[in-house]
């Protein structure tokens, strides 16, 4: 699996780098592009690939070989320019580079907080306990999991969608692995299928509305595409789920003081974001890290009511002879924001830096100008950004995105829309092609697995292609906007 995953994503890179015409304009003062400065550039941020696609094998976290290779990539570029006697040009493009990253950085980053104070507060244990009580059949679960996935991505990300129903599938479908690996599939296509019509459903959608290339409201324009990708391999797939029902479990889970009240404060955060955005033109991080701010403040409150509260609930249920809940009213702690901030997921936020930061060195060499004349001048901008999609379920979509977005094509606005759209929903194609799949690799390891999700490969493809289609479509106006 790894040795065709890593074949494939070298061959596509040096196909798109090599098939250039020699005419090309590099986005640095110099072109290194058929130096040997650059072609070390590109050998160490493909070797660094190469470490981060054998992840799973090597147990080598994927930050470390890109956050390498971008101190190398940006330190060959130093050392050309130096010579070159252009001190400072490059640490003027790196700075750019870097503050592109922050915004997108502190945006992750307090969007990560309020997810795991929600989960801290076992507002995501509720949920899923609610779905097993219900005592669903397994194709009702099927359709519930895969709704859930593509409404709370939007929301809550693709990756966070995909555990959270991974899990309930994993509790009620145990000892069924047909089950839980068409669950999985599902939940996959569903949670990357929602997060391609929201900024906040993936990280290459954020990149997009941060650059100001898609308003907010314009995503939803997104919908019905995203929709039907879901929906054809859905409907296929749930012909092959069986309709009994599992046994039921009693598990009933109590949300922690203050759980509503976080997850209303997150959406308020979110509707500051988009204010400071839509209304006030300002970065939308000004509006998450105002947010953050409104964290802090209830941890604050809930903090200093602790006692008072815990006195009346100990009360109560001494009243109610509930020795249980006595005993989980012993080991409640103080809610701590900086906690929820420190188990964030550093290691995607400097893997994002680390590719980020290599693209960007390789774009300053002039290589995203050489891909961008094959793939927007000798290519139609439709098939460039339709392949893409696909090439975004072998090679990670933030690289591919960022790079578009650095290469800033001429595309008419119904064509920005498209690669938001392919490069969202392509890497469903793979289990490998998106980190939700990654991850339920992971969880439901040896249940759902690379070839599991192989065979399904040609109905979500299905699903791909309605989905450019009916963008193609219905949008067909905003393809002659600019």
């Amino acid at each position: 699996m790894n040795f065709r995953r890593i074949t494939l994503s070298i061959s596509l890179f040096l196909i798109a780098v090599l098939s250039i015409s020699p005419v090309f304009a590099a986005t640095g003062p110099l072109d290194l592009t058929a130096s040997t400065a650059g072609y070390v550039a590109l050998v160490v941020f493909v070797l660094a690939y190469i470490l981060v696609m054998g992840e799973e094998k090597l147990h080598l976290r994927k930050s470390k070989p890109v956050l390498v290779a971008a101190g190398i990539i940006w330190a060959i570029a130093g050392w050309v320019y130096v010579q070159a006697d252009l001190v400072g040009v490059p640490e003027d493009a790196f700075k750019v580079t870097l503050l592109e990253f922050s915004e997108l950085m502190l945006f992750l980053l307090v969007a990560m907080t309020y997810i795991n104070a929600l989960e801290e507060r076992r507002v995501f244990d509720a949920l899923r306990s609610w779905m097993v009580r219900q005592g669903f059949s397994y194709r009702t679960l099927f359709w519930m999991t895969g709704f859930l996935s593509f409404f709370i991505s939007p929301i809550a990300d693709n990756l966070t969608t995909a555990l959270l129903m991974c899990a309930v599938v994993m509790k009620v479908g145990e000892g069924d692995n047909r089950f839980i690996n068409l669950c999985c599939i599902n939940i996959v296509v569903a949670a990357n299928a929602g997060g391609a019509f929201s900024p906040f459903g993936d990280i290459t959608t954020l990149m997009v509305w941060q650059a100001g290339l898609v308003r907010f409201d314009e995503f939803l324009v997104l919908f019905l595409p995203s929709m039907v990708n879901f929906l054809i391999p859905a409907i296929i797939m749930s012909i092959f789920v069986g309709n009994q029902k599992p046994s039921v479990v009693d598990e009933e889970v109590e949300l922690k003081r203050g759980a509503r009240r976080i997850l209303c404060l997150f959406l308020l955060t979110v509707a500051t974001a988009v204010a400071c955005h839509t209304l006030l033109h300002l970065p939308p991080v000004l509006g998450m890290m105002a947010g953050l701010g409104y964290l802090q403040f209830f941890g604050y409150f809930l903090r200093m009511t602790l006692p008072s509260s815990l006195a009346k609930k100990r009360l109560m249920a001494e009243h109610a002879g509930d020795k249980k809940r006595l005993e989980r009213l012993g080991s409640v702690v103080p809610f701590d924001v900086f906690s929820r901030v420190a188990r964030a997921e550093w290691d995607t936020l400097l893997f994002f830096y680390g590719v980020i930061m290599c693209v960007g060195g390789l774009g300053f060499m002039g290589y995203l100008a050489m891909m961008s004349e094959v793939l927007y001048d000798q290519w139609d901008a439709t098939y460039a950004n339709i392949a893409l999609g696909i090439i975004s379920a072998v090679i990670d979509n933030i690289p591919v995105m960022f790079a578009v977005i650095t290469m800033e094509p001429h595309m008419s606005h119904g064509h920005w829309l498209l690669i938001t759209l392919t490069a969202g929903v392509g890497g469903s194609l793979l289990s490998v092609g998106s980190a939700a799949g990654v991850a339920l690799m992971g969880q439901a390891r040896g249940i759902y697995t690379f070839m599991g999700h192989l065979r399904w490969m040609p109905v979500i493809l299905l699903g791909y292609i309605a989905s450019v289609l009916l963008h193609l479509w219905l949008n067909e106006s905003l393809f002659s906007v600019y």
